[in-house]
């Protein structure tokens, strides 16, 4: 029987990938759930080509025009229960949560507490939420699955060797600026950072990795991945982005996980796990590729490293009002409101103003989202 999939977020950079790997073993691999926000249109064509038994758009009109196209053969709704629906699809036996932002944390959370197997492409989940989904995965026994790059480097480097760990090395590609002076990088504009020199993604993930604050979230989700303390996570700038993730081991070996920078790769090891399948990939030419160059970061000049070590090493809701306080920059600098190097000091003042809850619930985690993304909106206004 072919592993029955759910894809949250499937019009998206990641999801559509998603999709590409499905295409490629039919055999193995069955859609049964896909979830979109607005892109109604792609999500139609794409339940067209899979027959999935249940969609979901964000807008009711939009669910409405689904209907038309697909008929009576799939169920579709929408808004956040629909994602909530797909989610929880008692067909699906693992679900791919590649949703941007804070929206992928009640699905996900709802997934997990069915039992069910989940492939995280959504770094903000564990960001913001770490400490309550994990433990809820245990309690469950559902598996918590990395798709991010490095995450899924680090977990194949470490799986069946816990004990051995001493470290953890999230490389990062160090963006189109990293060699910016700080002159430089006040006249950056939103073109110019949604200009990556390695990957294709999503704006919002584009610009976190110019500001390094992509790098700084997967630090506080490595750190509940992986079980491991904040001073045993390093992150190093490797600008070909071939070694995606390392493990020191106690008697300082260091294990490294190679690879193209295609995000297939790794979606398919979260959807083939435990087994490994073939791609259509081609194999890495070390003769090549040439030099494999690394750098400490510019922490100076990338502000948002820092900041995310300190959000992590205080805990409770401090990690959530950092992601949120973030993306609501982001998308002011995106819109023209805010300097590049704003970013990264609206995340800092509203961090400042924020008076973190310790252990909370789900309910406290969505009340600090919502005050933070306030707080950080007069911000962008202030700092602009």
């Amino acid at each position: 029987m072919p592993k029955r999939v759910a894809v949250l977020g499937s019009t998206g950079s990641i999801g559509r990938q998603a999709l590409d790997v499905v295409r490629s073993h039919p055999e193995r691999l069955k859609v049964v759930g896909l979830a979109a926000g607005r892109n109604w249109e792609l999500l139609a064509e794409q339940a067209a080509e899979f027959a999935p038994e249940v969609v979901s758009v964000w807008f009711a009109d939009d669910a409405a025009r689904v209907r038309v196209r697909l008929g009576d053969r799939t169920g579709v709704h929408a808004g956040e229960p629909g994602l909530s629906a797909v989610a929880g699809w008692p067909a699906a036996d693992i679900v791919l949560v590649a949703v941007t932002g804070t929206a992928g944390l009640v699905p996900t959370v709802e997934a997990i507490q069915l039992g069910k197997d989940v492939a995280l492409a959504n770094k903000e989940t564990l960001v913001v939420a770490g400490e309550l989904v994990t433990e809820l995965a245990v309690g469950t026994g559902a598996q918590i699955l990395p798709v991010d790059s490095e995450h899924s480097a680090v977990w194949q480097c470490i799986a069946h060797r816990r004990t051995e760990v001493a470290g953890i090395v999230l490389t990062a590609s160090g963006g189109p600026f990293r060699r910016f002076s700080q002159e430089e990088l006040e006249r950056v504009r939103p073109e110019d950072a949604l200009r990556h020199p390695t990957w294709r993604m999503g704006p919002k993930i584009t610009v976190d990795s110019a500001t390094l604050m992509n790098k700084g979230l997967e630090i506080i989700e490595a750190r509940w991945l992986f079980d491991v303390g904040y001073d045993q996570i390093e992150v190093v700038v490797h600008p070909e982005s071939i070694v995606h993730g390392m493990a020191r081991l106690r008697d300082k070996t260091v294990l490294a996980c190679m690879g193209p920078p295609d995000m297939r790769l790794p979606i398919q090891y979260a959807l083939s796990y435990p087994q490994r399948w073939e791609t259509r990939q081609p194999a890495l030419d070390f003769t090549a590729l040439g030099a494999l160059t690394f750098e400490t970061p510019r922490r100076d000049l990338f502000p948002a490293l820092d900041l995310a070590y300190q959000a992590g090493r205080e805990g409770g809701t401090m990690p959530c009002v950092l992601n949120a306080a973030n993306e609501v920059a982001v998308s002011a600098f995106l819109a023209g409101r805010l300097a590049f190097t704003g970013i990264p000091k609206v995340a800092a003042a509203v961090m400042g103003q924020h008076e973190k809850k310790r252990r909370p619930g789900l309910k406290d985690i969505l009340a600090a989202d919502r005050w933070a993304r306030e707080t950080a909106a007069a911000a962008a206004e202030r700092v602009g």
